[in-house]
């Protein structure tokens, strides 16, 4: 798609049409998650810091960004894709692989299903997108990037929509491109080959293999050297399974305290247990993520014997993490991701924490929970002095599949952990959520002009 969350916020208001806009945090430690082609002209791409892209573009509008919007046009384009082959990959919300081998006989030549669906997601979406035609994923991918328009200060330049590269025309295509286009080459590996005179794809390709294997490493080497000639042997993944789930957020201060840290913590755990059960999904490794002031980044992780999908149990495990850190130097980023994944129906009765093990050691999980109360006056009936752990757990299991049914009704914002009510409200974390960083300065810290 281009210029997939702009272009949406464009289609949303279109007074913003023509306008240089970023979708993004605006504050001192933001992001840009993405920019129309007004502002590319000034030289703004994603993942620039906000207050580079402002000094760039002084006149740009920025907007926090609504991923359930985003979300909500991603599965409508997905469903234009399913019409045309049920083979599609996902790989970012504006972004998928599609197999047209078996569709051909349906709706013609790989060209011409390309622009039938730009055609109908121009008719359905009301939105533009570039399309990449050829036999492997990674030159599908590259064609599709040569098809998007390009941002001149003279104005936007059309892009040709459709690009082919038949297989008689991979490396002509491929070779002239910088290094840096394939998968697998960072900045790290860009120095390396740089230091082996190679800047371009046919500079890579004419470095024996050998050498590759022995500057880069026997497995990235060998991937190297195939992706420069053009081998792609990965296939279209239909149904590609969801490795993790989290959130992570930059603060607009840094968080010099347990007890500040902990409110996210509860805010985060809820958000993520919320989505692995709209997803059928439970995990059993908790991993916490923590940045300092300094960029310094350190992980923190614990395995638990029975999957969980429980926000008290998250809580509970994310918090114990965190105890065991020293958080004085403050925290700039704080993140939780649940991952060994399965699906539900193979998951057997969730342990309460209690029941798990304490990675913060003895009396962590105790301290832990305590942010985590679910909404309500008291405890759950099962937390009665003598009742069984088990009783407890699945005294809380109903009142968290109580709090998921209210939410489905009446939304995410309508019931919550009582530790996340403010003055103004109840403030439940919703995916997407300062997602590229604070949008507004602290007090007394404003964003310098210009």
């Amino acid at each position: 798609m281009d210029a997939f969350f702009a272009a949406v916020e464009v289609l949303d208001d279109p007074s913003l049409a023509g306008r240089p806009v970023i979708v993004g945090g605006a504050g001192r430690r933001g992001v840009v998650a993405a920019c129309t082609y007004e502002a590319r002209a000034y030289g703004v791409h994603s993942a620039m810091p906000s207050l580079e892209a402002r000094r760039r573009c002084p006149d740009a509008v920025f907007l926090p960004g609504r991923f359930w919007r985003y979300t909500e046009v991603s599965e409508r384009l997905h469903g234009v894709l399913r019409r045309f082959s049920p083979v599609i990959e996902g790989i970012a919300l504006d972004e998928a692989f599609v197999d047209v081998a078996g569709a051909r006989r349906l709706f013609g030549s790989p060209p011409t299903i390309a622009e039938a669906i730009r055609a109908a997601v121009r008719e359905e979406l009301r939105l533009d997108c570039a399309v990449g035609v050829a036999r492997t994923k990674l030159l599908a991918k590259l064609a599709s990037r040569a098809a998007k328009p390009v941002a001149t200060r003279r104005g936007t330049r059309p892009g040709l929509g459709v690009v082919v590269v038949t297989p008689e025309e991979e490396r002509p295509f491929l070779h002239p491109l910088p290094v840096g286009a394939l998968w697998g080459v960072g900045p790290a590996t860009r120095q390396r080959l740089e230091a082996l005179g190679v800047v371009t794809v046919g500079d890579l390709a004419r470095v024996p293999e050998e050498t590759l294997c022995r500057v880069l490493g026997t497995a990235n080497g060998h991937h190297l050297a195939d992706l420069a000639r053009g081998e792609d042997s990965r296939p279209v993944e239909a149904g590609r399974e969801v490795k993790s789930v989290g959130h992570e957020e930059t603060f607009a201060v840094d968080l010099h305290s347990h007890a500040e840290a902990h409110r996210h913590v509860v805010r985060m755990a809820d958000a993520v247990g919320t989505r692995l059960r709209e997803a059928g999904l439970s995990g059993r490794t908790v991993t916490v993520k923590v940045r300092f002031g300094d960029r310094r980044t350190i992980t923190r992780s614990h395995t638990v014997p029975t999957p969980l999908d429980s926000p008290r149990a998250l809580t509970a495990i994310a918090g114990a993490l965190l105890d065991a850190l020293d958080v004085w130097p403050g925290v700039r980023l704080l993140g939780i991701s649940v991952s060994g994944l399965v699906r539900e129906a193979a998951s057997g009765l969730q342990l309460s924490f209690a029941d798990v093990g304490e990675p913060g050691g003895a009396g962590a999980g105790e301290s832990a929970e305590a942010p985590a109360a679910t909404p309500g006056a008291g405890a759950p009936a099962g937390d009665a002095a003598g009742e069984t752990p088990e009783a407890r757990h699945l005294a809380w299991r109903e009142v968290e599949a109580a709090v998921s049914a209210i939410r489905a009704r009446y939304g995410h914002g309508s019931v919550g952990p009582a530790a996340l009510v403010a003055p103004d409200g109840l403030k439940v974390k919703r995916r997407g959520d300062a997602q590229w960083g604070p949008s507004e300065a602290p007090p007394g810290d404003p964003i310098p002009p210009g």
